[in-house]
């Protein structure tokens, strides 16, 4: 998803498994929050306690970080990502 910043930048809000090339891609169940400037640099991620089969929960996550983020109540930061990232669902 995508989230429009009140100072203008749109930001890519994604959950999900990461890759990890080390790692065989059905051992991963890690899920991840990631926002990234469109067109720009990394600004957090954050690991979650979501497992990899709540996808529902997920996008229900990344629509409260869209919503948060646009409307100036949450930064584009790893350290106000965690408290909803530590949340179960």
């Amino acid at each position: 998803m995508t989230a429009a910043l009140p100072d203008g930048r749109s930001v890519r809000v994604w959950i999900g498994v990461p890759e990890d090339p080390y790692i065989a891609k059905r051992d991963l169940d890690t899920v991840d929050i990631e926002l990234t400037l469109v067109g720009g640099n990394h600004l957090a991620a954050v690991n979650t306690v979501l497992e990899a089969d709540q996808v529902s929960e997920a996008r229900a996550l990344a629509r409260e970080i869209v919503a948060g983020l646009e409307s100036g109540e949450l930064e584009p930061t790893a350290a106000a990502l965690e408290p909803l990232a530590d949340q179960p669902r």
